[in-house]
């Protein structure tokens, strides 16, 4: 569904991404796990549009998308979920999923999204009318995951979703996740820091170190790696 070849993303004179590759099958959640630096949001905002590769393609359906703007990508059916969850702090819930279906013309489809995205995630129905900017950290993170549902993608970038929240949230917003992926046969790709949760819900992984892949495979294999056990996985 998403094939990434040789890219290449630099930052000014500063290189940030070494000629990746990576593929993405359609209805998978696929991860990409590393440390701080490695270059996975990079990777994502190039996806996204938000950067410009210096070189390398990005191969979506078959068709290169790379260099497109952000929301031409958006129309091609592809969502981000950003790190950090960039909210409208001072709009209301409603308003917030409202905007994300800005590029989706048909109002019954909005409303069929709302309602998915409401049974997915109740408590913003309960908060509808509050001020996104008054919720709790995990009821932004279901906000903003909300907000990209409501583009109406096939292809959902997630970065960092469990960044900054209990475990328990934490645990909730994993398992929303492979809802979403089983109900809307929705292809993930999810850049997470928390690697032990990644690599159980996702179906194959990419270590990326440095702007580079270092290792790549089932997410059964990546979890038996001395690698990455001694790396991300704490063993």
């Amino acid at each position: 569904m998403l094939e990434i070849k040789n890219l290449q993303v630099g930052y000014g004179a500063i290189s940030a991404l070494h000629g990746i590759s990576l593929s993405v099958t359609a209805g998978s959640i696929v991860t990409l796990i590393g440390s701080n630096g490695a270059g996975k949001t990079t990777t994502l905002k190039t996806i996204s549009g938000l950067l410009k590769p210096t070189s390398g393609e990005i191969v979506y359906h078959g068709k290169t998308i790379s260099g497109l703007p952000p929301h031409v990508i958006v129309q091609r059916g592809l969502s981000h979920v950003p790190e950090g969850r960039m909210i409208f702090a001072n709009l209301t819930v409603l308003e917030n999923l409202q905007m994300g279906a800005y590029l989706v013309g048909d109002p019954a489809a909005i409303r069929r999204e709302l309602e998915f995205v409401y049974a997915t995630f109740p408590r913003l129905q309960e908060r509808a009318a509050q001020v996104a900017g008054t919720l709790s950290g995990g009821e932004q993170q279901m906000l903003a995951i909300g907000r990209a549902l409501m583009a109406r993608p096939e292809f959902l970038m997630l970065d960092e979703p469990s960044l900054g929240l209990a475990p328990l949230l934490v645990k909730t917003i994993f398992e929303k996740i492979v809802q979403i992926n089983r109900e809307r046969r929705l292809t993930i790709l999810l850049v997470e820091q928390n690697a032990n949760r990644a690599l159980e819900i996702s179906h194959y992984g990419y270590v990326l170190e440095t702007g580079k892949i270092t290792l790549e495979g089932d997410t059964t294999s990546l979890r038996a790696s001395p690698q990455v056990k001694s790396a991300y996985l704490g063993g």
